[in-house]
């Protein structure tokens, strides 16, 4: 298991100390009309929903709900609590069907999958007043579909106080345990074919779940494709850190289209050895990434990545929790920052300009030379090969509007959509919703616990997930999984920054698949949504498909709902082969040499603003030509050209503004060293 993943994962323990003895323990409720023995079809009628449900005035196709244990022994109270959607009345209940349907899994380790269900890709979406209104792009439109809580304890699962997960082969059987009974409720799905999605930390689940299904020798289910979307299959450093050029390059709006700062981050990936050159096919393996962190300080960086991105978890940071906290007891905070006057807006600016010298003169340090902030050096000692870290602080120190945020108590910076600066975010929040008494009911989940989002103890009194990545066994899956005539189709939001594309392109070229490393063709070739515009990238072969998606983040049916259902219909449910390799070696759809790069790029604006109020920022027209000028000068080696794209940016972004020819910057304080001091 990778250094970062365990570093990551240790936040459980830095933020909250638990010990067997204080884990929680619950158990499933037992409503009226329970079917006593064995499950069978005779419990259809006990899991229907058929209550009303709060604040859901508009009709819903009929839905299943409740909790089946797994089975494990010893462990009764173990179960996994499931929320199923029909396509049309009857589909799910149906003797006999050839009908595919799906699985939802959302990730964490530890997430409701009802959030994806509420949030993302079910038929209901709970808004930040808790209404509810109809999502006419659920998945549910496209097959049967079941979102499912696990691994025990998740959500509205249940668990014995000694009965949580030790590790993701454990996770596995007692997912296979579960659809086993699952499938004497409905018993067509048995022999259906079964589509297993989800997303994020999901990336760890379904790969070992198909582990444990390959290990059977009469599985419950006949599992057709997997999808799993910005998922963490990789190491820590894959798919987080690796990629935070190419993240840059989608959108150098976070660095204000600074050529110098573009130059800077470009020599540390490479002093990092993030800078992997992907072949087609590849030419040899990957070697693993070793992390360096920083050495002039002794980060918690597990602490530091739970605070900034616990947006799925708790969306609110225990940092602005503390803040609040310290704000209600009466302490004057507006001494933290100040961004209201034209004299902050000098020190910003002073800053900016520290921060670049200070860079520099760490070059010159190590060789004794002057060199600009790309030459070869050393790694910065504050921040090591924690790039991701880096280019957040320098965005909401440096950069608008990411900068603003430090006005409102938020952070500002959405690693799950860049293209989101909001400050503060509208609340996605369903614990009310959820744990209101008539949904309970309805549901017949358990009273013995509430319904939280995320739980945070998955794996018990073990304070890290003691698994390896699935990219240690990610080759024997994919051929087992060619053997078994299994697809595997991965997708990733092109303006997600926490675990970006770049870093799933590197799995994938990885992993040898119908006996050869890796595509043979880079993708290049574009799809479209129903409107007939650009939908990202396809690439199809042997078996495994890889589709980006235009204007979506991590959770991609969440910011493009239609998008992610055409993407569903055609490459999850459907046999849509644009992408694809023939045999001839020609690729349907063609190849786009525009599309052929490392990255595709993002959109121009970036939303800001409190809550559900939206303005949008778009730099000027003749800043963005200038940095496309300069990204072609670097493809080609060219030298010089585009350089003073920073200033023309700061003028112009400070006209709009009515701040003079200033940028907007903020001094260079570590966001690291303040999260850390506001949890004291």
């Amino acid at each position: 298991m990778s250094l970062l993943r365990s570093l990551v994962l240790t936040s459980l323990a830095l933020v909250s100390s638990v010990s067997s003895q204080s884990l929680p323990s619950s158990f499933p409720h037992v409503y009226p009309g329970q079917p006593s023995g064995d499950f069978s079809p005779a419990w259809q009628k006990y899991f229907e929903v058929t209550d009303s449900l709060p604040n859901v005035t508009f009709p819903l196709a009929r839905s299943f709900a409740g909790n089946i244990p797994v089975d494990r022994k010893g462990h009764p109270n173990d179960t996994l609590f499931f929320w199923a959607f029909e396509k049309q009345n009857g589909s799910l209940t149906a003797d006999q069907s050839t009908e595919p349907w799906g699985i939802w899994l959302n990730g964490g380790p530890g997430s409701s999958s009802m959030a994806g269900l509420l949030f993302e890709n079910g038929p209901i979406r709970i808004g930040p007043d808790y209404g509810a209104t109809a999502n006419e792009f659920s998945w549910n439109t496209i097959a049967d579909y079941i979102w499912i809580d696990q691994p025990v304890g998740t959500g509205f699962s249940t668990a014995d106080i000694d009965g949580y997960i030790a590790d993701e082969d454990q996770m596995g059987e007692d997912f296979m345990s579960f659809l086993a009974n699952l499938v004497k409720v409905f018993p067509s799905l048995a022999t259906r074919p079964l589509h297993i999605s989800g997303e994020s930390y999901a990336g760890v689940y379904i790969p070992y779940i198909l582990k444990t299904y390959f290990g059977m020798s009469n599985p419950p289910v006949k599992i057709a494709k997997i999808a799993i979307g910005d998922g963490s299959i990789g190491s820590g450093q894959e798919f987080e850190l690796l990629p935070a050029v190419t993240v840059i390059e989608t959108y150098p709006q976070i660095i204000g289209y600074d050529t110098e700062v573009y130059k800077y981050f470009k020599s540390q990936s490479h002093l990092c050895g993030y800078d992997v050159n992907l072949t087609y096919p590849q030419d040899g393996i990957i070697p693993s990434i070793a992390l360096n962190l920083p050495t002039q300080r002794d980060v918690p960086f597990a602490l530091q990545s739970r605070l900034k991105f616990a947006k799925f978890q708790t969306f609110q940071s225990l940092a602005l929790a503390r803040v609040m906290e310290r704000s209600d007891n009466g302490e004057d905070l507006s001494s933290l920052w100040d961004t209201s006057n034209d004299e902050s807006m000098k020190k910003r600016e002073v800053g900016k300009r520290e921060w670049k010298q200070k860079k520099a003169a760490l070059a010159v340090s190590a060789t004794n030379e002057k060199r600009d902030l790309s030459a070869p050096g050393v790694l910065d000692p504050w921040y090591g090969c924690l790039l991701l870290d880096e280019f957040i602080d320098y965005a909401i120190n440096f950069t608008f509007p990411w900068n603003i945020s430090l006005t409102t108590g938020d952070f500002g910076f959405d690693v799950y959509d860049v293209q989101d600066a909001l400050s503060p975010e509208a609340p996605m929040d369903a614990s009310v919703w959820m744990n209101d008494n008539r949904t309970r009911s309805a549901l017949h989940a358990p009273t013995s616990k509430d319904w939280e989002i995320t739980f945070e103890f998955p794996f018990g009194d073990l304070e890290t997930d003691p698994s390896p990545e699935p990219m240690v066994f990610l080759t024997d899956l994919a051929t087992n999984a060619t053997t078994n005539n299994i697809s595997i189709v991965l997708y990733s939001g092109n303006d997600d920054t926490l675990i970006a594309h770049r870093g799933t392109e590197v799995v994938i070229q990885n992993t040898t698949f119908g006996g050869i490393q890796g595509f043979t063709r880079k993708p290049s070739t574009p799809w479209q949504d129903d409107s007939g515009a650009l939908a990202g990238i396809v690439h199809q072969e042997r078996g495994w498909t890889y589709v980006l998606v235009k204007g979506a983040g991590h959770l991609v049916p969440a910011k493009v709902p239609a998008r992610a259902l055409v993407f569903v219909r055609e490459f999850l449910f459907g046999d849509n082969t644009t992408g694809l390799v023939t045999s001839s070696a020609s690729v349907i759809g063609g190849e786009d040499p525009e599309l052929a790069g490392d990255y595709l790029p993002g959109a121009d604006e970036i939303f800001y603003g409190p809550g559900t109020t939206v303005s949008s920022f778009v730099f000027p027209e003749a800043t963005r030509a200038a940095w496309s000028e300069f990204i072609q000068a670097e493809a080609t080696g060219a030298v010089g050209t585009g350089d003073r794209v920073s200033d023309n940016a700061a003028v112009s972004m400070s006209s709009r503004l009515g701040l003079g020819p200033l940028s907007a910057a903020m001094g260079c304080v570590s966001t690291l060293s303040f999260l850390l001091a506001w949890l004291r």
